[in-house]
């Protein structure tokens, strides 16, 4: 886990939320295994704060998920391995950038941060937000929509 400047580079900056890195890493879902494809070989970039780890650790641990029989260890090794920690700096959001669900603000806030920036929900919460930040520079969508429209990977 590296803490980095948010806007160090070139490649697309992805901020993802906690349900789409358990598609990814736990569910193995299909358009979120292409997005995992593009994350592992750094064609794009997933930025994450300390807090973004911790509430997926809580949400590894709490037993939601033991149907599915997770390698609590190896998807915390994999976030690890494959994000880039950025501090998350205190800021005022642009008008209509507030989720109602204050526990997905966080993610909000940080692709707003790193703008331009896209933020990949499955929270219809934070979908919501997604005519309001357009013109801020921040795209937020499902997975499977933001793949299919920048044709960052197939299949």
């Amino acid at each position: 886990m590296t803490v980095t400047s948010p806007h160090d580079t070139d490649r697309q900056t992805l901020v993802l939320d906690t349900n789409v890195v358990l598609d990814w890493l736990v569910f193995d879902h299909p358009a979120d295994r292409a997005l995992g494809v593009a994350v592992r070989s750094g064609k794009v970039r997933w930025v994450a704060t300390k807090a973004m780890r911790d509430e997926l650790e809580h949400v590894l641990t709490r037993g939601s998920i033991a149907d599915w029989q997770p390698d609590i260890a190896e998807v915390l090794r994999l976030w690890d391995v494959h994000s880039e920690v950025v501090e998350a700096r205190p800021a005022r959001p642009a008008p209509g950038l507030r989720c109602t669900d204050a526990d997905d603000q966080k993610f909000i806030d940080l692709a707003f941060q790193c703008r331009p920036c896209a933020l990949l929900s499955h929270d219809r919460a934070v979908l919501r937000c997604a005519r309001a930040a357009a013109p801020w520079g921040v795209c937020i969508s499902t997975a499977a929509a933001w793949l299919a429209r920048t044709g960052q990977v197939t299949g």
